[in-house]
Order: structure tokens, then C-alpha cells, then sequence
């Protein structure tokens, strides 16, 4: 990956001299959900699962939308050397399996789809790939209903991590995503994203 562009640089006041940047705190990288596919999760039915195609090398991070209109590809122009799935796993030669971060809306249906594909990889049938997490961006303004947001609960604890994007008008717009329109709660997912895969990049999390 390319050196990450969402760093927020201080203000600097009027007449003041130079400063010195705010040191940022370091992101927390732990995962709170299974890290890897477990024994005993049933796959579900073929037509149920994501398609995939083959990648030659295992050498950058993807964006996997599991439905239509999910944002992998607004994600992938917010991190400049990521690239979108086309709502499919993307699965490498052995031995290195290559890094994922599913992407989903929070309405009903888009919840439903990650669950399918969280339930997909931690059945184990989806060999080649490192879920590192869930990104769920919000499918209108305001709050989730009490149902959704339940359900967004259950849904994040069958992957290792959950980042939350929210509404942003200037995005429906059709306006690019540049740092100028995006708020701090998205430099936020940013920067944690960017420094879990830059943690360790050559073979995060295990062997294929």
C-alpha cells in the first residue's frame, strides 16, 4: 500500500510559529471476533456464497462488497493502492493468503448479506483469504432502528473487527471522497485500517 493520505495535519493559529504534530494515538489492533474460520460452521448453500476469481499474487488489500451498492469501491478510493472485488473473494496461489475487509450497508438486506459471507469464510470453505474485518456504512442519515442495530451487533461478532462508517450527504451526491469532505469519524476507520494492514504486510494474520 501507498503511503496513507487520511492523516489529519494540525491547524496551525495566526501568527504563531511552527508546531509540532500532535502525536496520534496508536489504533487498537485486537481483534474482538474469531480471526480465523472454526470447525463446526456449517457452509451454507452454494448459491448462497460469493463467487470468486483468482488473483495472481497475494499483494495488496481487498475490498469484498457482499451485495450490490455495498461501497467496496468508495472504499477503495479512500486507501489509494487497495482495490474493490466486485463483490467476490478474491483468492491467491498458496502459500500467502491475501488480506479481505467485507463491506456492507446497514440496512436489512445488507446485514443479511454479511452474515452469509462472515458465515461463508468461518466455514472454512473459502481457502486463501484473511478477513480482517467488516466495514458497515450507513444506508441513510441518523440512527440505525433498535432491530438493525441488534442485528449489526450479532453480525460484527462473527468477524475479527467491525468499522462503522456514517452518512455523508456529499458522497449521495456523487461527489468524490476526499479529505475535505469526509469527517473525522472516517479518518478514524482510516488510519486503523491502514496501520492493521501495514502491521504486518507480507502475511497477515496466518499461513494459507
Amino acid at each position: 500500500m501507498t503511503q496513507n493520505p487520511w492523516t489529519r495535519q494540525p491547524q496551525q493559529q495566526p501568527g504563531s510559529g511552527p508546531q509540532q504534530p500532535s502525536p496520534t494515538p496508536s489504533p487498537d489492533l485486537t481483534p474482538r471476533g474469531p480471526s480465523a474460520p472454526q470447525h463446526g460452521v456449517p457452509a451454507p448453500a452454494e448459491d448462497q456464497r460469493l463467487p470468486k476469481f483468482a488473483i495472481p499474487v497475494a499483494d495488496t488489500l481487498w475490498w469484498v462488497g457482499v451485495h450490490g451498492g455495498a461501497g467496496e469501491t468508495t472504499m477503495s478510493l479512500l486507501l489509494p493502492g487497495t482495490r474493490a472485488a466486485g463483490h467476490r473473494w478474491p483468492i491467491p496461489p498458496p502459500p500467502v493468503p491475501t488480506p479481505v475487509i467485507l463491506v456492507a450497508r446497514t440496512h436489512g438486506s445488507g446485514l443479511r448479506a454479511a452474515q452469509r459471507a462472515a458465515i461463508e469464510w468461518a466455514s472454512g470453505v473459502v481457502q486463501g483469504v484473511a478477513v480482517l474485518g467488516l466495514v458497515l456504512i450507513a444506508d441513510a442519515p441518523g440512527r440505525l432502528p433498535r432491530v438493525l442495530d441488534d442485528f449489526a451487533d450479532i453480525v460484527g461478532g462473527g468477524v475479527p473487527r467491525v468499522w462503522d462508517i456514517p452518512w455523508i450527504e456529499e458522497w449521495r451526491r456523487g461527489e468524490a471522497p476526499t479529505p475535505d469532505n469526509t469527517p473525522d469519524e472516517v479518518f478514524e476507520v482510516l488510519e486503523s485500517i491502514y496501520a492493521l494492514r501495514a502491521s504486518n504486510p507480507a502475511d497477515y494474520p496466518a499461513p494459507y
